[in-house]
C-alpha cells in the first residue's frame, strides 16, 4: 500500500503517526493492498478554498476526502489477484482547525488530527453520516479503528477489531 503525505500547512505535525493510522484503517477495512492514498496537510486559507469550491461550504473546515477510483477494497482471496495499483483519493487536513477543535474536546492536536484520517479513510471507502443510521454506523467504525489503533500504537492488543468476526 502506498500513501503520500504532504505538509504545506506550516505547522510542526507527526507525519509518520498520519500515516501509520491511516495504514491501519486501510488494513483493517480489507482495503487492496496495491491501493494509493494521499493525505495533504494545509492551511487555513487553502483549507477555505478547497471547503468552498467543493463543497458549497463557509470557512475553512477540518477534513475533506477526494474518493477516485472504485474497487479498493479486498473482499477476499481471489479478488484483486493480478490486479493493478489504483488511487483510493486524497484525504486533506487542516491541522489549524484541528487544533481547535481538541481544544474544544479536551483531547490533543495529533489525537484531533488521527481521529479525522480515520474519518477521511472511510469517506474515500464510501461511508457517509448523512443520515442517523449512517452516522452511527460510521462513527462506531471510526471509533473501534481509532481505539484498535491506539491500542497497536501503545504496544496492546485491540478488544475489538472492526470487520472481524468471532467464528463461535
Amino acid at each position: 500500500m502506498s500513501i503520500e503525505i504532504a505538509n504545506e500547512s506550516g505547522v510542526d505535525t507527526d507525519t509518520d503517526a498520519i500515516l501509520a493510522v491511516a495504514r491501519h484503517a486501510l488494513d483493517e477495512m480489507g482495503v487492496n493492498p496495491l491501493a494509493e492514498l494521499s493525505v495533504l496537510l494545509v492551511d487555513l486559507e487553502y483549507m477555505t478554498e478547497l471547503n468552498h469550491r467543493w463543497m458549497g461550504g463557509d470557512g475553512p473546515t477540518d477534513v475533506l476526502a477526494f474518493p477516485m477510483d472504485e474497487g479498493t477494497v479486498d473482499h477476499g482471496p481471489g479478488e484483486g489477484a493480478g490486479a493493478e495499483p489504483t488511487l483510493l483519493g486524497d484525504i486533506v487536513l487542516c491541522p489549524d482547525v484541528a487544533a481547535k477543535q481538541a481544544a474544544n474536546v479536551g483531547h490533543s492536536t495529533a489525537d484531533e488530527l488521527h481521529l479525522l484520517t480515520v474519518h477521511g479513510v472511510l469517506h474515500l471507502l464510501g461511508y457517509d453520516h448523512a443520515e442517523p443510521e449512517e452516522e452511527r454506523e460510521m462513527f462506531g467504525l471510526q471509533a473501534r479503528l481509532l481505539s484498535g489503533w491506539q491500542a497497536r500504537a501503545a504496544g496492546r492488543e485491540p478488544e475489538d477489531r472492526p470487520g472481524v468476526t468471532d467464528p463461535t
